[in-house]
């Protein structure tokens, strides 16, 4: 506030001279007034601007987003039954196997404490080279930005490019088009206005020929030749493929579940899936999964007739490694992680345990095991013996193999405090687990460092799991009775990795295994330890 004149007044008034000045008229009227008549007229001049004051300052208290911001967006928000345009946030420049565990993960030629609270709409970020325009007509922005770092820095998977979108969207399926009005023609687009994308979080060269090309067509207006809209949406679009690997409960949740949850999680359901190389039997086995991330039925890309309408979408989807989530500006700007990735299975499949069991003379509980059994390669030939071994030791064994429902094994997953397996798609089943629980992973003999260690040793790690891995010597594995022991694979086994997937596919991921029970035996006892500390 101002502070008031009434005491400070200077000892000579600006302006002109003394003689020059007017004789002020205001105190001679005064002079007329009767003492008490100026007394009420004072008191009444008073009340009034007293009066005025509260009422300005009440209206401000009522409106001003300082004092009451929550109010502000409640009373600003759409009419019910409005479309709006969600935020979208452009990407900056990057640095950068079913249940069933069978054969399939051979085929590979790649092999918090609390949830984070989530912004409720994403800031508006534009690419440096692009900029947004405004239809005339006094529509929504246009705007697209596309992620197309292929390859990650220190990591030799590629990843695929993803596009978002804002404005006037038009997905004809039947056309295998997205069309975006733009009036300004900005964005990633070749010399035909157009941008092609395989919608498939694996940048694989062997399967991406075999993934329904989406194209999205830059248009001028919406008066162009353009499919009329036969149905419109007032959520964002995601446009993905579930072709690829996925019926390998590894690439499921790495090529689809977890880009899907990286990308829409924020969502809270408000999202609409159009699926390409749709497999109704795998919408249905994930449905769980799916009707948690999106209150709305899903589309069917490959057989929809009509032209559906947004104003934001996705064609494609962010991932990061493989069952790995790691904080990123644009891939993941809302610092998910893995333990994020997993209490939401927790819920989706309404999995009641959060912690092991605790162990202790307080409780005369037996910490559980579950060994996942493998029927086809990398089998662990003394099973029946390291069950014995485990019951001797103290745990309560329960021995299965990975199958098609994916409830009724996540639910026996999340049961038990310590899950082991010989290295496979079963191993990913540790996304159930309990936090603080113990994955046992026995890797096989062929320097298989990197790949044990990355596909499951920091994914558990990163779910915040006990995790114990036991090398098999070449005393244990079944090659010994393939190649003799001058031959490279034991001599040196990186000259198999030199060879690429296909030799590492023939030789390493088609042994058994037999683990010497007395060289075994340490590590389930550090297994035990682990759930006490």
């Amino acid at each position: 506030l101002m502070a008031s004149t009434a005491y400070s007044r200077p000892s000579k008034p600006p302006g002109p001279s003394t003689g020059d000045r007017r004789a002020p008229r205001l105190p001679k009227e005064l002079g007329r007034i009767e003492p008490k008549k100026l007394g009420i007229g004072l008191v009444a001049g008073c009340c009034l601007a007293l009066l005025t004051y509260l009422s300005f300052a009440r209206l401000f208290a009522i409106y001003s987003p300082v004092f009451d911001s929550s109010a502000l967006v409640v009373k600003n928000a759409p009419p019910v039954g409005t479309t709006t345009v969600p935020a979208v946030v452009e990407p900056q420049p990057l640095p950068q196997k079913g249940d069933g565990e069978d054969d399939k993960d051979v085929t590979d030629p790649e092999a918090d404490p609390t949830i984070p609270n989530l912004p409720e709409q994403e800031a508006v970020v534009v690419q440096k080279n692009e900029e947004p325009t405004k239809p005339s007509g006094g529509g929504p922005e246009a705007k697209i930005s596309c992620d197309e770092n292929g390859v990650d820095e220190g990591f030799p998977y590629a990843r695929p490019p993803v596009c978002e979108l804002a404005g006037d969207i038009r997905i004809s399926p039947k056309d295998k088009t997205m069309y975006f009005v733009n009036p300004s023609g900005a964005g990633p687009f070749d010399a035909t206005g157009e941008k092609k994308i395989r919608p498939f979080a694996r940048k694989d060269s062997f399967l991406l020929p075999g993934v329904v090309e989406v194209t999205i067509k830059s248009v001028s207006s919406a008066a162009s030749v353009l499919p009329e809209c036969t149905r419109r949406h007032d959520v964002p679009a995601v446009v993905f493929s579930v072709a690829g690997y996925t019926d390998n409960f590894f690439h499921d949740n790495t090529d689809v579940l977890i880009p899907l949850f990286l990308t829409t999680s924020h969502l809270n359901g408000e999202v609409q899936f159009l699926i390409t190389n749709f497999k109704p039997w795998w919408v249905k086995k994930f449905t769980p999964v799916l009707s948690k991330l999106s209150n709305h039925e899903i589309i069917n890309f490959d057989k929809e007739e009509g032209v559906h309408c947004f104003a934001s979408g996705h064609l494609g989807l962010y991932r990061d490694r493989d069952l790995i989530i790691s904080p990123h500006p644009t891939r993941n700007p809302r610092n998910l992680s893995m333990v994020d990735y997993n209490r939401f299975l927790r819920r989706a499949f309404s999995l009641p345990r959060d912690a092991p069991s605790p162990l202790g003379e307080a409780t005369s509980a037996r910490p559980r095991m579950l060994i996942i059994e493998r029927k086809g390669t990398r089998k662990l030939l003394n099973l029946g013996e390291v069950a014995a071994e485990c019951e001797r030791l103290g745990f309560a064994v329960t021995v299965a193999e990975a199958g098609g429902d994916v409830r009724a094994f996540a639910e026996l997953v999340n049961s038990v405090d310590v899950l082991l397996a010989v290295h496979g798609a079963g191993l990913t089943n540790q996304i159930f687990l309990p936090t603080g629980a113990v994955l046992v992973q026995v890797v096989p003999w062929g320097k298989m460092d990197w790949m044990a260690t990355n596909f499951y040793g920091q994914p558990a790690k990163d779910m915040r799991l006990r995790y114990v891995e036991y090398y098999v010597s070449e005393e244990e594995t079944t090659l010994k009775d393939k190649y003799p022991r001058d031959h490279y694979v034991f001599k040196d086994p990186m000259r198999i990795h030199a060879g690429g997937w296909p030799e590492i596919a023939e030789i390493i991921m088609k042994q058994d295994v037999k683990v010497n029970m007395t060289r075994f035996k340490p590590f389930l006892l550090k297994a035990i330890d682990e759930l006490q500390q």
